[in-house]
């Protein structure tokens, strides 16, 4: 009994190592970052005199940072935050959900954290989704030309 006690402990130890390990190698969005991609997306936004929502989340999907334009309906405030979670969890741009369900699959209707209008951009950094950007307040293709800009801003 007292022999299993010490593998458990010791196969404790080594999976801890292992995580540790693991998420020290894990690139993280930064909040400055964060900052720099929604004043690159405000930019944009303003090009045009267009008023959005504009948020970035974190690769766990998690609100890092937040903008809303004066004169953005309340509304775009939850649906670029879910345009921003679906980006990051599946790791693509939500236009290509609109645009699958477009073509008729309806079955992606059915995923959780989704949102199927174009305006979300994951963040790509050394081919790594460190994040994502989510934008609305104007059209889908609008808030989609917001957000590439957004997510362009970091240099790769």
């Amino acid at each position: 009994m007292l022999k299993q006690a010490y593998l458990i402990v010791a196969a404790l130890m080594i999976l801890s190592t292992a995580v540790q390990a693991q998420a020290s190698d894990t690139r993280s969005l930064t909040l400055e970052e964060a900052r720099t991609i929604v004043n690159a997306a405000e930019q944009r936004a303003n090009q045009d005199g267009w008023t959005v929502a504009i948020a970035i989340v974190d690769s766990g999907g998690h609100l890092l940072s937040f903008s809303r334009l004066p004169g953005t309906q309340i509304a775009s405030i939850d649906v670029a935050i879910q345009k921003a979670v679906t980006s990051v969890y599946y790791k693509r741009p939500t236009k290509a959900f609109q645009d699958g369900i477009a073509g008729g699959n309806m079955a992606l209707l059915s995923l959780p954290h989704f949102s199927a209008f174009e305006g979300g951009v994951p963040i790509v950094v050394d081919g790594e989704v460190i994040g994502a950007i989510g934008v609305s307040g104007v059209t889908p293709a609008q808030d989609g030309i917001i957000a590439a800009a957004g997510a362009e801003a970091l240099d790769r």
